[in-house]
């Protein structure tokens, strides 16, 4: 559970590099390639994942996840599908970290209680809300506590000093460290003021940070490693998914992405 995410980070650390984060989308084209795509990105050797669960209104997407989101609700993906899903790969003996991204609305849903506990039972690790306020974040911090289940937030460059206290306070997992403010997507440089945002979390907390939104390329990759703990790529894996939906290359070719971005 939380354990799998500080081990990966440390693992990363101790090969004197920062970890590497995909992102997709969970039941994205479908859940069998979804499971598919999970083992490609182990294979390839990423140490963590983010697996988003699909949304009708996300906060925070950019045009190439919200696609994704919907050619998951349309083959069919629940929230109760990702979590078998995540149970059936942990049952196989994959030990690849899983941090859930969603909106609270399916938590809601679904209850909170419930899906903490399924949650931890299915095998995930951790957990990131992208629209609950770190100020009103006790009640599911408990609960993922309570479950083991390790918890994130996300600091942009807009956020006020008072939230990064909070949520720095809060967070167990890691921090998320929002490259630029706006949605998710892919961008050719990274921002010249994301050293100082990186500074300002590492001001408050011991936790790693990983960097999201924009990282896109390898040079990215490699950029972010020198001033954080993680990069997270998203946008970029997910447009090689939709790229290759209905293809017997799709987990070939998303392999061969992550492995690029890792390097040797």
């Amino acid at each position: 559970m939380i354990d799998r995410i500080h081990k990966a980070f440390a693992a990363a650390k101790a090969e004197q590099r920062g970890a590497l984060m995909p992102y997709v989308t969970a039941g994205d084209p479908d859940l069998t390639a979804s499971r598919a795509i999970l083992e490609a990105i182990e294979r390839a050797g990423a140490d963590l994942v983010e697996f988003g669960i699909p949304y009708s209104d996300p906060l925070a997407d950019g045009p190439v996840i919200q696609a994704a989101a919907q050619r998951a609700l349309k083959s069919g993906a629940t929230l109760a599908g990702v979590l078998e899903l995540v149970r059936g790969f942990r049952a196989d003996g994959h030990e690849l970290p899983l941090v859930i991204m969603t909106c609270y609305n399916p938590i809601l849903q679904y209850g909170p209680e419930r899906f903490a506990a399924d949650l931890a039972a299915a095998g995930g690790d951790g957990v990131l809300i992208t629209d609950l306020p770190p100020a009103e974040s006790e009640e599911w911090v408990r609960l993922a506590g309570e479950n083991r289940l390790g918890t994130v937030f996300l600091v942009a460059p807009t956020t006020p000093p008072e939230r990064v206290y909070l949520a720095t306070e809060r967070a167990t997992a890691f921090v998320y460290a929002v490259a630029r403010a706006g949605v998710t997507g892919t961008r050719d440089e990274l921002p010249a003021d994301l050293a100082q945002l990186i500074a300002n979390i590492r001001a408050q907390t011991d936790l790693p940070v990983a960097v999201g939104f924009g990282i896109s390329k390898p040079e990215h990759v490699r950029q972010v490693w020198e001033l954080a703990d993680g990069a997270i790529v998203g946008s970029a894996l997910v447009k090689v998914i939709a790229e290759h939906v209905g293809q017997a290359g799709l987990t070939a070719a998303v392999e061969e992405f992550v492995l690029g971005l890792r390097g040797p």
